[in-house]
């Protein structure tokens, strides 16, 4: 059953790539859908974007044995994200037509802090997608009983395979699919264990008191406001996200879907949530955290039902490589590789998009390969550059201060700080340090180059 599941999932992602292809005719097509898709695609596909396997798993996880204290992140931050990439960045950039984060930056600061921008967020994003590839071929692994390798090597071909072909289109298409497959089934999950735990009022009214606290015991107010920061704006700025509302068919469009989506999220996200909550009275003295929607499934679902729940997690992890891939390719390809190739047809951007795809994919796939260790690589991958990217895009869209050194010194600050602060320096909330920190740096470097403001 499984392993037709899974041959099921391939056909059906492939052929529909393979006929939006038909409809890619430039390069706007292929990476912003034309700037025509719906606003319904659009919100159910940043939904679908930003809802990871790790969302149903790591937040379930830290519920379970944290109680509400770890779910700051899922789903209220993430959720908040969303809501705030609508108020503050969907209308602006929307209305210029961009196809990158990075054409912005080149508009305001230059050409050469649109190349550095492109390679701050380029790596932390490939290293992403490589740790998805991995768990997707895990799940594969132990579905198949075929080794690891081998089916993270088949990860990756399908997903490059799909997004090659049908570019932001396929991905948003493929995007509706998985995600209401991940929301049908966490309510189908949530509504066999309530009816299959009749003293629930009982259990909730029992749960200790330190379950129910949202702030963690024993933290400073900078360490609460730094778990806040990473998820909210932390994720402000990524492509992945951006090139959706980018793909609207106008500015209100786009605010609109952001908006939606980060309320599906946020109630989809509370799903796992309350279940984390009260998983240790459904699976006490559970050994492995992560594993608990999983097990749970198992339990408390028929077969059929929990290998359609399998099927949910692979969506999940599917509907956020292609979209980490093609954000990848587009920041490459548009913003880095056609302007020094000088290359003007239509036609032939597209084809470097695709081959852009194609060495994402491949550069993903080798990391994927590489060893176990690869979770620590993305944490250390996701405090790179963030804070810069984040401050010289809020300055130049609600401020006239206006200066390529600023914006360069800035990015490089992202880069140095978060690291240092975190990795060396351990201090206690590197990440919202980092981003203070970029801003002044900004501020002085804008002061002391001594431009005129330009309006806005």
């Amino acid at each position: 059953m499984k392993g037709l599941l899974i041959v099921f999932y391939v056909i059906v992602q492939i052929l529909i790539g393979l006929y939006l292809s038909r409809k890619i005719k430039n390069e706007a097509d292929y990476f912003v859908g034309g700037r025509r898709v719906s606003f319904f695609l659009v919100s159910f596909s940043l939904f679908a974007t930003w809802f990871g396997a790790e969302t149903c798993l790591g937040s379930s996880g830290a519920v379970y044995e944290n109680g509400l204290s770890g779910s700051r992140a899922d789903p209220f931050g993430f959720s908040l994200c969303l809501f705030l990439m609508g108020f503050l960045l969907a209308a602006k950039l929307r209305r210029k037509n961009y196809l990158t984060l990075a054409d912005f930056i080149k508009d305001r600061y230059g050409r050469l802090a649109e190349r550095l921008v492109v390679w701050v967020m380029i790596p932390s994003s490939i290293i992403w997608g490589a740790a998805q590839l991995r768990a997707f071929g895990q799940i594969l692994s132990v579905s198949t009983a075929l080794p690891l390798d081998l089916m993270i090597c088949f990860s990756a071909l399908l997903v490059i395979t799909y997004t090659v072909l049908g570019g932001l289109l396929g991905d948003i298409y493929t995007d509706l699919i998985q995600g209401a497959i991940v929301v049908i089934s966490l309510v189908v999950l949530a509504v066999v264990v309530l009816t299959r735990t009749p003293d629930l009022s009982a259990i909730i009214q029992q749960m200790p008191a330190d379950r129910w606290k949202i702030l963690g015991v024993g933290e400073s107010l900078w360490e609460r406001i730094d778990r806040w920061a990473v998820p909210v704006l932390g994720s402000l700025v990524v492509q992945e996200a951006i090139s959706r509302f980018l793909a609207a068919r106008n500015p209100k469009e786009a605010v609109r879907a952001c908006h939606t989506a980060g309320g599906i999220y946020f109630f989809t996200g509370l799903i796992p949530l309350f279940l984390g909550f009260i998983g240790p009275r459904l699976l006490p003295g559970l050994a492995d955290r992560e594993q608990f929607l999983v097990v749970l499934s198992h339990q408390y679902l028929p077969s059929i039902l929990s290998v359609i729940f399998l099927g949910a997690l692979i969506s999940a992890i599917l509907s956020t490589v292609d979209s980490i891939l093609l954000a990848c390719a587009a920041l490459f390809s548009h913003n880095f590789l056609l302007p020094i190739l000088g290359i003007k047809k239509e036609r032939t951007k597209v084809l470097v998009g695709r081959a852009a795809v194609i060495v994402t994919g491949l550069v993903a796939l080798i990391i994927a390969l590489s060893g176990n260790r690869i979770y620590d690589l993305v944490l250390l991958a996701a405090a790179f550059g963030t804070a810069g990217v984040l401050v010289i895009t809020l300055f130049g869209l609600y401020s006239r201060l206006d200066s390529q050194e600023a914006a360069l010194l800035t990015l490089v600050g992202g880069l140095v700080l978060t690291p240092v602060f975190q990795l060396v320096l351990k201090l206690k909330a590197p990440f919202l340090l980092s981003v203070l920190s970029c801003a002044v740096i900004f501020v002085l470097a804008a002061g002391l180059s001594r431009k005129k403001p330009v309006p806005l």
